[in-house]
């Protein structure tokens, strides 16, 4: 049955995220919360899933908790590069940027791309320059630091932690250092349509130059209004090899599985097998929402409309209003 209420949903990241006290804990939940507030502001006055998704993962990127926008974490020379995307479901129109420095938001500029660029996927430099063309908001570089996010880069630096290592041992210690971190929002509107969108600031320590799947249509983003919006979050070098975010859709169009088959069936099978590691939220056409994952935990929350919000970060909180 086809349920014509909007929906919501977002994450903030997954891996090998520590196990802490329920206070330390509340601002992530709080971050997630703003974000849903913003996208169902958007849903509640009519708008659209593309607006909604691009306004949740705005509010991720102006959180410095999470690894996006103002929380970006630091690259190996000691810099920030930040990739976004976002896609709606009824025209398949996306947009793209990746290895940009001084964007707020760098989801905004991806938008940008899709609407006024005649382009899909726009890097470094000629991207900072269109943003400046189309008006965004630029800050320094120091807006983008964190006392945290410095302190990661220099423990991983000194061989402390290899965040895809330890990503990808499941076993490994629960520690916020092993958290691979990207935003991300999926959306059903009341009109029916879906959308996507994701924003990250890569990978602790990453090559300078490095991609991962987040600007990879396909890889770590895909809608479509005939099968569902994804967003990916994890190894992202895992997600691009398996096409995993487009995968979801194309095990529902072609092997006519649901949702609920899909999605599990791409975070726990192949993707798993490739040694991926990490999780994805989705929305299909039903407005049935899935958000898989393979880690020790993933920052997640959903909203629906006439319902109240709910977030949860461990495998143990999906009694929160919501299936994990």
């Amino acid at each position: 049955m086809v349920d014509s209420r909007y929906v919501i949903a977002v994450h903030g990241g997954a891996g090998t995220i520590s196990s802490s006290p329920p206070e330390s804990e509340a601002p992530y939940h709080q971050g997630l919360k703003a974000a849903l507030a913003a996208g169902a502001a958007v849903l509640e006055g009519g708008g659209s899933a593309l607006d909604a998704v691009q306004a949740a993962v705005e509010s991720l990127e102006d959180c410095p908790l999470f690894n996006a926008g103002r929380g970006s974490v630091y690259t190996a020379d000691a810099h920030h590069e930040m990739d976004a995307a976002l896609m709606e479901g009824r025209h398949l129109a996306a947009g793209a940027v990746a290895g940009v420095h001084h964007v707020r938001n760098p989801v905004a500029l991806a938008r940008s791309v899709m609407v006024s660029s005649g382009h899909v996927l726009m890097v470094g430099a000629g991207a900072e320059c269109f943003a400046q063309q189309m008006g965004l908001a630029m800050e320094p570089e120091a807006y983008f630091h964190t006392d945290e996010r410095l302190a990661q880069l220099r423990h991983v630096q000194s061989g402390g932690l290899d965040l895809l290592a330890a990503a990808a041992v499941p076993e490994a210690p629960l520690q916020e250092n092993g958290k691979i971190g990207t935003v991300g929002a999926v959306a059903r509107d009341c009109h029916g349509h879906l959308a996507a969108a994701v924003s990250t600031g890569g990978l602790t320590g990453k090559r300078p130059g490095r991609v991962g799947d987040s600007a990879v249509i396909g890889a770590g983003i895909y809608a479509n209004d005939l099968s569902c919006a994804v967003v990916t979050t994890g190894t992202g070098e895992h997600f691009i090899r398996a096409v995993a975010a487009y995968d979801v859709h194309a095990r529902m169009v072609y092997r006519g599985q649901t949702l609920q088959e899909a999605a599990p069936d791409v975070v726990f099978g192949e993707l798993r097998r490739m040694g991926g590691r990490g999780g994805l939220i989705a929305v299909d056409a039903l407005g049935d929402v899935r958000m898989p994952f393979n880690t020790s935990g993933m920052y997640r929350g959903l909203q629906r409309q006439g319902e109240p919000a709910c977030t949860a970060i461990f495998h143990e909180d999906g009694q929160a209003g919501f299936r994990p």
